[in-house]
């Protein structure tokens, strides 16, 4: 949930990044999967979720296939990379 604190209108932008901890290549930390704008009123709050399928979770491997690999990730919300909550969730086959 996103709140608007102040007193003016503002808008935020929600960013979703996911990290794969066990995969066979080497990816970066944190990988922006997608994000949502959203316009808030002076006091107002709102719910932002995202849907996040295997598709999301695959790389081009050694042998240049198009993978998800099985194994344990981190799911990684909030307005920018640093300020973030996390989950870990496991893809298993």
């Amino acid at each position: 949930e996103v709140s608007n604190t102040g007193s003016y209108a503002g808008e935020e932008v929600v960013q979703l990044y996911i990290r794969d901890l066990v995969g066979s290549v080497t990816r970066p930390v944190k990988e922006l999967k997608g994000f949502q704008k959203i316009q808030l009123a002076p006091g107002q709050s709102q719910q932002v979720a995202f849907d996040l399928t295997e598709e999301d979770l695959k790389f081009y491997n050694a042998d240049l296939e198009h993978v998800a690999e099985t194994g344990e990730f981190i799911v990684f919300v909030g307005t920018n990379s640093r300020d973030v909550q996390e989950k870990r969730f496991y893809l298993k086959d």
